[in-house]
């Protein structure tokens, strides 16, 4: 996590953002992305050329995409309403990241805002 921590500070006060690999609510690995939303220092958008590529991989054998991840620079590290209206209720991960502060979820058709659900976040450092 620490990887995602520095590349998010490095890109404040823009929203950072990526992918994160991985099965059955592992994650195993991540990627940043190039944020092209047009609001980047209020909401993110995942490059979908970056997305794209890691969908041919994942078809190819390479690995799966467990969810996304976001960092809020100025805010908590918890869904805002804007995440909520661009989740998917599709089991995906969220990660969110705000500043030394990290929280996961799991995107869903009820929770919080109607759209998480809390997974618990254990990490290796």
């Amino acid at each position: 996590m620490e990887g995602i921590r520095g590349d998010s500070a490095a890109v404040a006060p823009l929203e950072a953002c990526g992918l994160l690999f991985g099965e059955g609510g592992r994650i195993t690995g991540w990627q940043m992305a190039r944020n092209v939303a047009d609001e980047p220092e209020r909401r993110f958008e995942i490059d979908p050329v970056a997305l794209f590529a890691a969908l041919k991989a994942e078809r190819a054998g390479g690995p799966r995409i467990a969810g996304y991840w976001h960092s809020h620079p100025s805010g908590e590290a918890l869904p805002s309403a804007t995440d909520a209206a661009m989740a998917a209720p599709d089991g995906k991960l969220w990660l969110i990241v705000a500043g030394e502060h990290f929280s996961l979820w799991r995107s869903a058709a009820a929770g919080i805002l109607g759209r998480f659900e809390p997974v618990e976040l254990t990490t290796a450092d």
